[in-house]
């Protein structure tokens, strides 16, 4: 009688923004396929909850202020300490910008949200790739959205952070993909997640434009749905793939 290996056994497998939403998702089903999973998140809460749901023996948690260069650097350094290798990196979190057009962003919100959402995959990915590099191989997934090929959908610094983050997969892939590193990115509609509008106050002219956005959008993504196609890019089933964008939106973007 055959038996089918997990498609990540024993796999050391990072993930970012892992409380809740997609990386939730992305951490159970990694942790189902035979991964070791480290479950990064900024709540406290969230990471306990998803660490004692997976089983702690299937996983840990770090809680980590992405925003912050240190933080972000002390993150793989840890996991590294830890377990001795991150073989996937998923750079999943990011936060929204309350729909801000380019005249209303402060340099706060600007900062942060292209810290979160760009500069914290930088940082992991070059504090993580020497050590993918000594081993000869890895995997690198960012979490993208369709902000990353126009405008309409989120505020400037979202857009802004979205499309630079598709330069640093393609980049990233181009430069290490003989040295047997993958990067992609996944390419995200409308997902069921706590994301949010990123502000209590968000732009009135903002949100005008989303819904003209929106008014072709065929329906919003289960977070299993986006965890399925990253599984597949954190598998072997996708070693030809490398410097992909994936767009998972339902046709959104077809229209």
């Amino acid at each position: 009688m055959s038996s089918i290996k997990p498609k990540l056994e024993g796999k050391i497998s990072l993930i970012t923004g892992a409380g809740s939403g997609v990386g939730k998702a992305m951490a159970k089903l990694f942790s189902e396929n035979g991964s070791k999973v480290i479950v990064v998140d900024v709540i406290p809460e969230r990471v306990k909850q998803v660490v004692n749901e997976i089983g702690p023996e299937k996983s840990m948690g770090m809680i980590h202020d992405l925003s912050q260069k240190s933080e972000v650097e002390k993150m793989v350094d840890d996991a590294l300490a830890s377990q001795g290798r991150i073989d996937i990196l998923c750079n999943n979190a990011g936060i929204m910008d309350g729909m801000m057009p380019v005249a209303d962003v402060g340099d706060e919100l600007w900062q942060r949200v292209l810290n979160i959402n760009l500069n914290a995959p930088f940082w992991a990915i070059r504090r993580a790739i020497p050590k993918m590099l000594e081993r000869g191989k890895g995997v690198i997934i960012n979490t993208s959205s369709v902000a990353s090929f126009s405008a309409g959908k989120s505020g400037t610094p979202y857009t802004v952070s979205k499309h630079a983050l598709i330069g640093l997969t393609k980049s990233t892939a181009v430069f290490y993909g003989n040295k047997g590193i993958r990067c992609n990115a996944m390419v995200l509609g409308a997902v069921e997640t706590a994301i949010g509008l990123g502000s209590a106050s968000p732009s009135a002219l903002g949100l005008e434009l989303m819904k003209k956005g929106t008014a072709a959008l065929p329906r919003v993504a289960n977070p299993l749905e986006i965890a399925n196609l990253a599984l597949f890019l954190a598998s072997d089933d996708s070693s030809f793939v490398n410097g992909s964008c994936i767009v998972i939106d339902a046709g959104w973007t077809a229209f």
